[in-house]
């Protein structure tokens, strides 16, 4: 399991209803199920990733969240996920929104585009940062809406959510006390749980 789920898997409580944005592979919710007796649901546009999901028994809707979640009721989940995905949405200020709407609680994990690599790759260098949180080059990448620690605790201070938790990950586990202390410089990943 990548480093990031396993940290939103600790925060995930026994028996919650669970829906998964992005799911993949359904490597989280398979976990969830098996481990913590947790039901739910996957989204995913991915056919492969879709086709393992239901190789793993994990109940999944193909389905592209930047037409929103207008098919899930309000309050039909106790907590809502959503894993590196966050900067491939068009509108992550909206998706942010509906999250909250169908639970009362969100876990969300993107790259930090402020990471101090990052940086250094735009300051020194003058080019895109390639990292392994953003894997791709400039011209090939999925990622639209870059964002940093700071930025999404602003979204969420300005669409009145309460940040009730985060967690920096850095390539194979949490961070150190520098990287908890600033994360905006030396998070590689951000980890938040908001709720409403």
């Amino acid at each position: 399991m990548r480093a990031d789920l396993a940290l939103i898997y600790d925060w995930i409580p026994q028996g919650a209803r669970v829906l998964d944005l992005g799911c993949g592979d359904g490597t989280l919710l398979a976990a969830l199920y098996r481990y913590k007796g947790v039901t739910g649901y996957g989204l995913e546009i991915d056919a492969d990733g879709i086709s393992s999901c239901l190789k793993k028994g994990v109940n999944v809707i193909e389905q592209d969240i930047d037409q929103g979640l207008a098919n899930i009721p309000d309050d039909m989940f106790d907590l809502v996920v959503m894993t590196q995905s966050l900067q491939v949405v068009r509108r992550p200020d909206r998706i942010l929104e509906e999250m909250l709407r169908v639970a009362h609680e969100c876990i969300i994990s993107f790259p930090n585009f402020a990471w101090w690599r990052h940086r250094l790759a735009l300051g020194l260098r003058g080019r895109m940062p390639v990292s392994r949180s953003l894997p791709y080059a400039w011209y090939d990448t999925p990622n639209i809406h870059l964002s940093t620690f700071r930025d999404f605790a602003e979204l969420c201070r300005a669409q009145g959510h309460t940040i009730a938790d985060r967690a920096v990950g850095n390539g194979n586990g949490e961070g150190r006390w520098r990287h908890r202390r600033w994360p905006n410089l030396f998070g590689q990943n951000a980890i938040f749980r908001v709720r409403r």
